[in-house]
């Protein structure tokens, strides 16, 4: 690859699911990515290091105000949620004017997705599972050793997937999820997200943490496709009610604050976004 072929191009970097700067969960936003072909995209978001990395590109269903192409440090996502709406945000900062009054829509891997103002926020509308099922028992007693909890403790374990297959684990209690220590190479290469519930009276209905074994990021800061899951999922079977917020990334000093709402038929999972690093990028 020679230097003449790169050229400089549009990049921000947004804070997502936090109304409070650098307590998020960061995103690389390539403004205009005409011309990288994906191994270049992959190798520049193996460089940023982050959980993930977008590339904005024209759209080719015209129903789509834009496509994006979502780059972990490892692997291209047909869908993610944190980048869903970081780089909605970032577009729209950018000058961006979608076609609807009510809503962006992104195409991406997985379709077109709708983002819609929420009052400060964004918020997008979570895609159906592809995979939704009781995980099998086998499963459990490696879930179990993985997360070093008994397995008597583990109230429902399900695959939520949307994209990233997810494994969703519910828990008795926040305090719970909070106090993890898991075991990673006995998680292997699942994807598991974790949830338990906060005593009333907070300003986090539950908290959340999520694991990627081999990935850059081992522990994601705030997950929107796993919350998204997760939403169907305890929303679907009364655990849940239908608007509710969960925490997640406060182990990792971060505040990601994560709004869910169910509306119509539509789970809506949204947060603040916030631009921390504007500029260009040569690729």
């Amino acid at each position: 690859m020679t230097s003449h072929s790169m050229r400089l191009r549009p990049f921000h970097q947004a804070d997502v699911f936090s109304g409070e700067p650098h307590r998020g969960n960061p995103l690389a936003v390539v403004l205009d990515a005409r011309g990288l072909t994906a191994d270049r995209m992959q190798r520049f978001a193996n460089w940023t290091n982050l959980s993930e990395t977008t590339f904005l590109l024209p759209p080719t269903d015209p129903r789509a105000d834009y496509r994006v192409r979502i780059f972990t440090g490892s692997e291209e996502f047909p869908f993610a949620g944190h980048p869903t709406l970081g780089s909605a945000h970032t577009w729209l900062e950018a000058g961006g004017v979608p076609r609807s009054e009510d809503w962006v829509v992104q195409e991406c891997g997985a379709g077109l997705v709708r983002v819609k103002r929420d009052g400060g926020r964004l918020a997008f509308a979570a895609p159906q599972l592809t995979r939704f099922e009781a995980v099998d028992k086998h499963l459990r007693v490696q879930l179990a050793a993985a997360l070093r909890v008994p397995a008597g403790d583990i109230l429902d374990a399900s695959w939520l997937v949307n994209g990233p297959e997810w494994i969703g684990v519910l828990l008795g209690s926040a305090g719970q999820v909070l106090g993890l220590e898991p075991d990673l190479a006995a998680m292997g290469n699942l994807k598991v997200g974790v949830i338990g519930p906060h005593a009333p009276g907070g300003d986090a209905d539950f908290e959340v943490r999520t694991f990627i074994p081999g990935d850059a990021m081992v522990e994601d800061p705030v997950t929107g496709s796993f919350n998204a899951g997760a939403a169907q999922w305890l929303i679907g079977s009364g655990r849940a009610p239908d608007s509710y917020v969960a925490a997640q990334g406060t182990v990792l000093g971060r505040a990601g604050r994560v709004h869910v709402d169910a509306v119509d038929g539509d789970i809506w999972v949204g947060g603040h976004s916030t631009t921390c690093i504007s500029g260009t990028v040569l690729l």
